[in-house]
């Protein structure tokens, strides 16, 4: 690895901590499908969403909202210090009291509270903290988001998106079948890719990438064991995987698996 460039990664029961310095590292366009909350520590977060370019300075907090399609890179020669915290949906959404899920329509906003109850959430995950402490502090995070008028009203994926993306969840050691959805959707594939892309901000194969690598990160998590996720994920060997997830994560598979070790 770079040595400019550094991920640390801790997960503790639906809660994903990452700190992270990079200078040269770009992620490629992905989305994950947990909420994520993050804090620009140092130098200038760079990425686009939804078509438009975001900029996060030092104490912006940045908002995604599960599968919602981003990249990012640092903005000037100086590099880039942050915090992210990744939270499993439906925790979340208990925690903050409601039945749908939650939805961020600013992708970066400066609010010190909010800030601070992150950075929080993120040491107590970091360093072990006791579960009823970290309960309590997500609590307050939740409190806070839904509280400060940071929430808007949850847009449904039109039928059709829906539809398509439980077709390709349906075979993720496989490839994408393009004509067998977009067969069934009555459109062509290339009336599917443009309406996909348009929905998601993501191409059909790239989301279906994306959920591979993810769950390809969870059996690493579960069975501790790269080559089942290799075979399980489909993808062709070890170095086809560490590249894949190197552009989401910023580390190798292996690496992750010896972060959990």
């Amino acid at each position: 690895m770079n040595p400019t460039e550094r991920f640390q990664y801790k997960k503790v029961e639906g809660i994903t901590a990452l700190s992270a310095s990079i200078q040269d590292f770009t992620y490629k366009k992905h989305s994950h499908q947990e909420y994520s909350f993050g804090v620009t520590l140092r130098g200038i977060q760079r990425f686009t969403m939804d078509g438009s370019l975001q900029l996060s300075h030092a104490g912006g907090v940045m908002m995604f909202n599960p599968e919602q399609a981003h990249d990012g890179m640092a903005n000037g020669k100086e590099g880039l210090d942050y915090v992210m915290l990744y939270i499993d949906p439906q925790m979340l959404n208990e925690a903050a009291g409601q039945k749908d899920w939650i939805y961020f329509s600013s992708p970066v906003v400066y609010d010190s509270a909010l800030q601070r109850k992150i950075l929080e959430l993120s040491q107590v995950t970091v360093h072990g903290g006791d579960e009823a402490l970290r309960t309590e502090r997500l609590l307050s995070l939740a409190d806070h988001l839904t509280g400060a008028e940071l929430v808007v009203p949850h847009l449904q994926d039109p039928r059709l998106i829906s539809a398509a993306k439980e077709m390709l969840h349906t075979d993720l050691a496989g490839v994408v079948k393009l004509d067998e959805i977009s067969q069934e959707l009555n459109l062509s594939k290339f009336q599917f890719i443009r309406m996909f892309k348009a929905q998601t901000g993501i191409s059909p194969y790239q989301y279906f990438l994306n959920r591979k690598i993810e769950y390809a990160k969870q059996l690493i998590e579960q069975k501790k064991d790269v080559y089942t996720a290799v075979a399980e994920c489909g993808f062709v060997d070890l170095t086809h995987l560490n590249k894949h997830f190197k552009s989401v994560y910023g580390i190798t598979a292996f690496e992750y698996m010896n972060v959990l070790s």
